[in-house]
C-alpha cells in the first residue's frame, strides 16, 4: 500500500477508517476525537412499542457478529490511533453502555493512559418507550494520553472560565442536537442517527488543542468535529465511509466561518507562565533594594536586598521563606503575601510580576 507523504489537512476522506488511517503518517496528529459504533447487541431496546425504530439506528455498520470481531475492530482502529498521535497527543471516546467499558478496557490494554471519563448528561434525553428500563440519559467520554509518560495539553483556565470561573467538573450537562443545527434529509428527517451536538466537540477540542493543531476524526458522521474544528482555527482531518454523510459534511463545513483568530487564545494556566525570580523585578527597579514590603494589614514589614532577598529583624532569606518564618508556617507564596505600596494602596509582588510578565518586549522595563 502506497504511504501518503503529505497530511491532508482540512480534507475528508471517503472510506473505511482502518484502512485510510494506515495510510497516514505516524506522529502526525495531536488529537482524535471518535465515536465508533455502538455496537447494538439488543435491537429491540431502540424501539417503541410499534416496533418502529426510536432514532434511526439500524445499519449493519453497528453490528458485529459478536463480541470478539466488535473487540478485534476496537484493537484495529484504537492501534491506528496510537501510531498517529504524537508522544503528548490524547484520544477521546465517545459511547454507550453497549461499547464504552469494552473500548475502555482494550486502550487500557494497548498502553493509553486515561486521564477522566466525561460523563455527557443529556438534557433531553430521548424516553424509554417500554418502560422496563431507566432513561438512557447519558454517554461516557474517555479521555487518555497515549501513554503513560505524555505530557498532555490540557487547558484548565480556559475551561475554568467557560464555567463561570468555576473549575469544571467531569459531568457535562449539554442537550441533544436539535433544531437548525440538527442536519436532515429531504423528507425532513435525521440524516444521521447519533448526530453530536457542537456544544460537546466546542468543549473537546477546547480543552485539550491549541490553534494550529490537527485532529483526526475517524468516524466523522456529518462532520460536528470538522465544523468545530474549523471555527476554532484546528486543522481537520476526518474520515466517513458512507458517501452521504460525506456530502452533507462538506456542506456544513463550508457554511463555517471561523472565529476572528484574535479570539482563539485561551488563558494560560500558572504553570505555562514563563518563570519570573523576584530578583529579576529588583534588578529592573520594579522593586528596587531598599523597598519596604508589608503584609496587606501592614503588621509586618521587610527590606528588599540587592540580591533579591528581603530582610525582617533577625530575619533573612527569600521571599518564600521569610514569609513562612514570619507565620511560623511550613511554606509560603511570598508572591502574594509581600505587598508594596502604590498611590496609598497596598500592591501585592504578584501583580508587578504580572505585569512584567505582560509587557510587550519594546516596552518592558530596562
Amino acid at each position: 500500500m502506497e504511504i501518503v507523504r503529505e497530511l491532508p489537512l482540512d480534507q475528508i476522506l471517503l472510506g473505511d477508517a482502518v484502512r485510510m488511517m494506515g495510510m497516514l503518517p505516524a506522529a502526525s496528529v495531536h488529537c482524535v476525537f471518535a465515536d465508533p459504533p455502538y455496537n447494538l447487541q439488543l435491537k429491540g431496546e431502540l424501539r417503541r412499542p410499534d416496533d418502529s425504530l426510536v432514532d434511526g439506528v439500524d445499519d449493519d455498520w453497528d453490528r458485529f457478529t459478536d463480541f470478539a470481531a466488535y473487540d478485534a475492530f476496537t484493537r484495529a482502529w484504537l492501534g491506528e490511533c496510537r501510531r498517529l498521535l504524537r508522544k503528548d497527543g490524547t484520544l477521546w471516546v465517545i459511547g454507550t453502555y453497549h461499547n464504552i467499558f469494552r473500548i475502555g478496557a482494550i486502550l487500557q490494554e494497548m498502553g493509553f493512559w486515561v486521564l477522566n471519563d466525561i460523563v455527557w448528561r443529556k438534557a433531553n434525553p430521548m424516553p424509554n418507550f417500554r418502560g422496563r428500563r431507566f432513561t438512557n440519559a447519558h454517554e461516557t467520554m474517555i479521555w487518555a494520553a497515549r501513554g503513560q509518560d505524555s505530557r498532555h495539553r490540557f487547558n484548565y483556565q480556559a475551561m475554568k472560565a467557560l464555567n463561570d470561573d468555576i473549575q469544571m467538573r467531569s459531568d457535562w450537562f449539554l442537550p441533544l442536537c436539535t433544531g437548525p443545527e440538527r442536519l436532515r434529509n429531504e423528507h425532513g428527517l435525521k440524516l444521521h442517527p447519533t448526530q453530536k451536538p457542537e456544544a460537546l466537540l466546542h468543549r473537546v477540542l477546547l480543552a485539550s488543542t491549541n490553534p494550529g493543531d490537527i485532529i483526526l476524526d475517524p468516524f466523522l458522521g456529518t462532520g460536528t468535529t470538522a465544523a468545530v474544528a474549523r471555527r476554532l482555527h484546528r486543522h481537520f482531518i476526518g474520515i466517513e465511509r458512507h458517501p452521504a454523510y460525506v456530502e452533507a459534511a462538506w456542506g456544513r463545513v463550508r457554511r463555517v466561518r471561523p472565529a476572528p483568530l484574535d479570539g482563539m487564545e485561551t488563558t494560560p494556566s500558572k504553570r505555562e507562565a514563563a518563570r519570573i525570580p523576584f530578583g529579576n523585578l529588583v534588578e529592573r527597579g520594579l522593586v528596587p533594594a531598599g523597598t519596604t514590603l508589608s503584609e496587606r494589614t501592614r503588621k509586618v514589614e521587610a527590606t528588599v536586598m540587592a540580591d533579591g532577598t528581603i530582610r525582617c529583624g533577625d530575619l533573612h532569606g527569600s521571599i518564600h521563606k521569610v514569609g513562612a518564618e514570619v507565620q511560623h508556617a511550613p511554606s509560603c507564596n511570598g508572591w502574594t503575601f509581600w505587598h508594596v505600596e502604590e498611590a496609598g494602596e497596598l500592591v501585592p509582588l504578584d501583580t508587578l510580576r504580572g505585569r512584567m510578565r505582560n509587557a510587550p518586549p519594546e516596552t518592558a522595563p530596562p
